[in-house]
């Protein structure tokens, strides 16, 4: 089986596309492993974030399994399937370009809630940190999304500016997006010690918005963001 080389269109549907073909062809029967992403991303000239959000596609409308620690497995496929995938990666924003925006915006936001939070809008980032340690497991995943998005509402809301508000809550409702979500999943929270980790971060956060340390609120932010481009080449990274 040959792959060709992406076009510098939304690469990850094209890498979509290329991968439900090999599978229409039979080149991967139901079960099968497909290639790791690093072979993948070699084939079809692209980075290995890109794979990794075409499988998040895949993976959300159940086209593929994903096994932790051991690969991506094929489901057995369906032509609604397959549209319902591409139409998820082409309709939904790029998670790269999710993470991108956000590792811009954020620190900053951190530092000026530092600056301007009331009393009772740092004890709601403290109580949402405490709950997001109480939820780090793949069990409560989707309870502990759902904390973590209203961790970072609760953030914007202590800047107090309403431009600010217009702009980072759109945003971070991107976190509803089944793409976003299942890269998330898959990736980034895979498994309890990372959740943990993520859920430290986010109560480091929570401290220094307490304690009136801009500084620390904007370096514990971007620690949270660095993070989660450790998943991406140092080429792509935001720096």
């Amino acid at each position: 089986m040959e792959f060709h080389r992406v076009r510098s269109t939304k690469a990850s549907t094209e890498v979509a596309e290329q991968i439900l073909e090999a599978i229409r062809r039979g080149a991967f029967a139901p079960e099968a492993r497909l290639p790791s992403e690093a072979e993948l991303a070699q084939m079809m000239g692209v980075s290995r974030p890109t794979v990794r959000e075409a499988l998040s596609g895949l993976a959300a409308v159940g086209l593929i399994e994903p096994r932790v620690g051991i690969g991506n497995f094929v489901r057995p496929p369906t032509e609604p399937l397959a549209r319902q995938a591409l139409l998820l990666l082409e309709s939904e924003a790029s998670c790269l370009e999710i993470m991108e925006a956000r590792t811009v915006l954020e620190p900053p936001l951190a530092e000026l809630a530092a600056r301007k939070r009331t009393e009772a809008q740092a004890e709601r980032l403290e109580a949402i940190g405490a709950e997001l340690g109480s939820l780090a497991d793949p069990t409560t995943f989707d309870a502990y999304f759902s904390a973590d998005k209203g961790f970072h509402l609760a953030l914007v809301e202590a800047t107090g500016n309403s431009l600010l508000s217009a702009v980072l809550v759109p945003l971070i409702h991107t976190m509803d997006e089944r793409l976003y979500r299942e890269f998330t999943r898959e990736y980034y929270l895979k498994d309890a010690g990372d959740i943990g980790e993520v859920a430290g971060l986010h109560r480091s956060v929570a401290a220094a918005v307490r304690a009136r340390h801009p500084a620390q609120a904007r370096a514990a932010m971007r620690a949270h963001w660095m993070r989660m481009w450790r998943l991406v080449p140092s080429d792509e990274a935001t720096g």
